[in-house]
């Protein structure tokens, strides 16, 4: 039997780790998971991941494809060893085959990060959302949310001197939602630069206590100037939550889909 290709699906709470990407003297996901899948699997097994969440950022929904050879009536069974070898604060959902080209990162059309706040103390929230005790405008944040829909260049939103080729983005959803005690912001785009949806937030979070108005943000973005964006807020509340990609790449016609 030939070596075939897999995407995981895969959760996690980031809080312990110096985010996914393996780093030279810190823990990240992607160590912990390679070391549980190259002991299962007897291989040494690269994981390739839908894209790198910084130290303290959570997932809810993230995908990585690897290359190895798992027999179709052990897949659920790779599944539940995994799930018993890794540590608690890391869950595996899903695993399927795909197209051998199929790739986890360049595959995905879009992707959905969701940045919670909670505006009382909560010893339940901890680790899990920015505590922020101080009255928001949602209105006029939301206002500005909006804006960026229209544009697809965000430099300004990106961490200094980073090494990408592009800093177009297209966001098709932009919104705070409060509900009672929490507080979520919800974006969607086909791909995010580093630090953008944190750099995002605080921006909206300075329009909402009224240091900047809602016209602002267009100002920013048009300035591609990082120095005129918001503050970057803390990893805790940022929730990658969703990824997409297209049926066309799986092979096994949903089998084992949760």
């Amino acid at each position: 039997m030939g070596s075939k290709r897999y995407f995981l699906e895969f959760s996690y709470a980031g809080s312990a780790y110096h985010g996914w990407q393996r780093q030279p003297n810190a823990i990240s996901v992607q160590e912990v998971m390679e070391d549980a899948l190259n002991t299962l699997l007897k291989q040494i097994t690269p994981l390739t991941a839908a894209g790198r969440t910084d130290t303290g950022v959570h997932a809810r929904q993230m995908f990585a494809h690897f290359d190895g050879v798992i027999y179709e009536n052990d897949r659920k069974g790779l599944i539940f060893r995994l799930n018993q070898f890794l540590p608690q604060d890391i869950a595996i959902q899903n695993i399927r085959e795909v197209h051998s080209e199929a790739h986890a990162r360049y595959d995905a059309l879009n992707r959905t990060y969701e940045y919670h706040l909670n505006d009382i103390k909560s010893p339940f929230k901890q680790g899990l959302s920015y505590s922020l005790y101080q009255p928001l405008d949602f209105d006029t944040m939301n206002i500005a949310a909006s804006l960026l829909l229209e544009y697809e260049d965000f430099e300004c939103f990106s961490k200094s001197n980073t090494d990408v080729k592009t800093f177009l983005c297209d966001i098709t959803k932009a919104i705070w939602e409060k509900n009672g005690n929490k507080i979520v912001f919800t974006i969607t785009a086909n791909r995010f630069l580093r630090n953008m949806v944190r750099a995002i937030v605080g921006t909206l979070i300075e329009i909402g206590l009224g240091k900047k108005n809602s016209t602002h943000m267009r100002q920013i973005i048009q300035s591609k100037n990082r120095s005129l964006a918001g503050y970057s807020v803390p990893a805790e509340g940022l929730f990658l939550t969703q990824i997409n990609y297209p049926n066309s790449i799986y092979l096994d016609n949903g089998k084992g889909k949760r």
